[in-house]
């Protein structure tokens, strides 16, 4: 290349994960060392306001080359227009076209874990986007206060969790509550997925745009009686909405913490806490293990599905643009880059290949606490259901059933009646957003609400 390129990379600035900025500085420049006439420019932007900075760069025919999109936005990110009004991110995969490197650097797609995988294929379009941070939920046990209460085991299932915290509450001067987990959409997406359940239709919005929610499912439904059923009969410790309880504090911090003072002896929580956990536990001296998250024993299991980022590929770019962009994005999924991610985030490492090389090294004999997300994960049968829904406005749409959550726990409302309400509140959002984005309604085609969470 006798010109310059210069690839604009804009990632999620996030208060919770700040390495992953700072180590993709460091890949960007390390980038242009092994590729002359190749200069990547990271970006942090607030990571609320992350997709409307694109959207605006992108009206203005200025955006960037590679953008950071949390898993939630999917939809969003798929939704976004460039300035002809043409989509503004291309396939991964079909830029990739069946090459087996691209500037020397190897083409690692099939190394992928599935699920990972799985999540950004979309339709015909194979690998829409590259994930290079992925993560599932799981169950920490304080099995020293188990231990205490007769049980030799963590329990997997939702009578396992019951009768746990039944034995639990037996216990002289043990805590007042089981389990806690937050009141988050993550939760019911999980839960759903485990059982099979969609969240949207048709098929969970993968074969074609989700059209319709089903926030009252059964699925839905048997997840929200069992617990409401924990909390009724005082083993579930809520901590509230987000906005709820000590602002200090975000839902998941409030969790972690009563785990951690051993308020509870079980917690729900993303497997990115897994080291956490365990030193909480080793610092308050009982002993964590983490294991699969609980699901119903009376329905086959389906999956858990990811959670985590994405990066994607705008369309358009010149070929030497997009070829080095498309080299630098397939840096991510070097072995060594995957599996000293995976060391210093707690995102599982993404390819299979950077797992072998921590298998060699012993991590995960050493840390087998970061051997459960892989390992859940891989058990999904791979159905739309455990591949997770894509949806627009998704984050408002999980706002529907956290709200009808709230009112059922705390009010006493009834599940079937509150989440019905929840349906046709989100069924609303999901229309207008719909509207836009089909060029339903009059003004620039495209996503008009672009919340993150």
């Amino acid at each position: 290349m006798t010109d310059e390129v210069v690839l604009d990379v804009w990632l999620n600035d996030y208060p919770v994960v700040p390495l992953f900025l700072s180590e993709t500085r460091s890949l960007a420049e390390e980038f242009g060392r092994t590729h002359p006439g190749v200069r990547v420019e990271v970006r942090g932007i607030d990571h609320l306001r992350l997709p409307e900075e694109v959207a605006r760069a992108a009206a203005g025919g200025k955006p960037p080359a590679i953008v950071q999109s949390f898993y939630t936005s999917t939809r969003l990110a798929g939704d976004l227009r460039a300035a002809d009004g043409s989509p503004l991110f291309t396939s991964v995969e079909k830029a990739i076209a069946g090459r087996d490197e691209i500037l020397d650097v190897p083409v690692r797609l099939d190394d992928l874990v599935t699920a990972a995988r799985d999540y950004y294929t979309l339709g015909d379009e194979g690998l829409f986007a590259l994930p290079p941070l992925t993560s599932t939920t799981l169950l920490y046990a304080n099995t020293t206060l188990l231990e205490a209460a007769g049980l030799s085991e963590v329990p997997t299932t939702w009578a396992g969790i019951t009768a746990a915290c039944e034995a639990v509450a037996a216990l002289e001067g043990g805590p007042a509550h089981g389990i806690t987990w937050p009141n988050h959409g993550w939760m019911f997406q999980q839960a759903v997925a485990q059982q099979g359940g969609l969240l949207a239709s048709p098929g969970n919005g993968r074969s074609e745009r989700a059209a319709a929610v089903e926030l009252d499912s059964p699925a839905v439904l048997s997840f929200v009686r069992w617990w409401r059923e924990l909390h009724a009969a005082g083993h579930y410790l809520y901590t509230g909405l987000r906005s709820a309880g000590d602002d200090t504090y975000p839902a998941w911090e409030r969790n972690y913490r009563a785990f951690a003072g051993q308020q509870v002896a079980f917690v729900l929580s993303t497997s990115v806490e897994a080291d956490r956990m365990v030193q909480a536990g080793r610092d308050g001296g009982f002993r964590v293990e983490a294991v699969p998250m609980p699901r119903p024993e009376a329905v086959p299991y389906a999956g858990n599905v990811i959670g985590g980022d994405s990066l994607w590929l705008t369309a358009g770019l010149e070929p030497a643009e997009q070829d080095a962009a498309l080299a630098f994005l397939l840096t991510f999924l070097t072995p060594e880059n995957s599996a000293a991610r995976h060391k210093t985030s707690g995102f599982i490492p993404v390819t299979r290949s950077a797992h072998a090389l921590l298998e060699k090294e012993g991590w995960f004999e050493e840390n087998p606490h970061h051997q459960v997300a892989l390992d859940q994960l891989d058990a999904g049968d791979r159905s739309l259901a455990s591949r997770g829904a894509l949806l627009g406005d998704f984050v408002s749409v999980q706002d529907a059933m956290t709200a009808a959550m709230h009112d059922v726990l705390v009010s006493g409302a009834d599940p079937a009646v509150r989440f019905a309400r929840a349906t046709a509140e989100a069924q609303d959002l999901l229309d207008d957003y719909n509207a836009h984005c089909l060029g339903l309604v009059p003004g620039p085609r495209g996503p008009h609400r672009f919340r993150v969470g």
